[in-house]
């Protein structure tokens, strides 16, 4: 990102320091307990840009789960691995105007998920990963994106033991409307392979790495697949709230209960976030803040 170069250290310190402060009214995810663990004060940000170029600020080492903000990913994984039409048919592309967990939503629309990132899409994605059970499809998802983006995810197995104690009855109900209506094969392995892809962590830099995959060009996935995910993370990624910062801020963003976010620089490069404080929808408010300054200081949203 050329404009990265015109900012200093001291402008990004004062962003960090704004944004911890607007993190303030957020609150950090409690519906698991190991999440419930983090400090509502950490905050990190990671961006790389297409140039090789990196600029990391705050509590970096601090290690996280990925919860939603995988779920650009999986899609990516499916249309790498099937074809767009096949995907589709599974899942639609249209925003969800409903919690991200809704089962209303998904009755009214007669089973057929409005989208790959919120909670009735992606566990039906999870329901076609390849492999043999949950374990093997998240070890090889895992493997294919360490290796593709240069990170080091790794599955956090103390993280996983607290989601299944404490698994969303909200997610169940889903997971039962979907079987029987025929869309899913089995609903034991599609919640065990969501649960754990939610649960594979890193730190801010290793989601920053993950975003360089969308932004940038590259020999080893489909321009027009990347095209895709980031489409539907723009529409779509920060669930209700998706419409309002596709116009305040303009780039294809993903967020997750951990307190991770995501915004692509189609072109350019990536910005990850970590915040755990969380809004009421479940998007991190110290990191959409940060995010947002960033764009307009910069002028970064892809509407020009």
């Amino acid at each position: 990102m050329k404009e990265f170069d015109k900012l200093t250290t001291i402008e990004l310190s004062a962003w960090v320091q704004q944004a911890k402060i607007q993190a303030e009214e957020g609150r950090v995810c409690d519906r698991i307990p190991q999440l419930a663990l983090a400090d509502p004060g950490w905050f990190a940000v990671h961006i790389c840009c297409e140039s090789g170029q990196t600029i990391s600020l705050g509590d970096t080492a601090c290690i996280f789960p990925l919860m939603s903000a995988i779920k650009p990913f999986s899609l990516l994984y499916l249309l790498e691995h099937f074809d767009a039409e096949t995907v589709f048919g599974w899942v639609g592309v249209e925003a969800s105007d409903a919690p991200f967990n809704s089962l209303e939503q998904l009755i009214a629309d007669r089973g057929r998920p409005r989208n790959p990132m919120i909670n009735s899409g992606a566990i039906t994605l999870a329901d076609k990963l390849p492999g043999k059970d949950a374990s093997q499809r998240t070890q090889q998802f895992c493997q294919w994106l360490n290796q593709l983006a240069g990170c080091q995810l790794r599955l956090d197995e103390v993280m996983l033991a607290s989601v299944r104690l404490t698994r969303s009855t909200a997610n169940q109900a889903i997971a039962n409307y979907l079987i029987e209506i025929g869309h899913l094969e089995n609903i034991e392995t599609a919640l065990d392979t969501y649960e754990q892809i939610c649960c594979l962590s890193g730190r801010v830099e290793d989601l920053a790495l993950l975003g360089k995959l969308l932004a940038c060009e590259s020999d080893c996935l489909s321009a027009q697949n990347r095209r895709i995910v980031n489409a539907v993370m723009l529409t779509c990624g920060l669930y209700e709230a998706s419409a309002e910062f596709a116009f305040k801020i303009g780039l294809p963003m993903k967020s997750g209960i951990g307190g991770g976010l995501l915004a692509i620089v189609p072109g350019e490069g990536a910005i990850a976030c970590y915040s755990p404080a969380l809004d009421n929808i479940g998007n991190p408010v110290g990191a959409i803040a940060f995010v947002e300054a960033l764009a307009q200081e910069l002028q970064l949203s892809i509407f020009g």
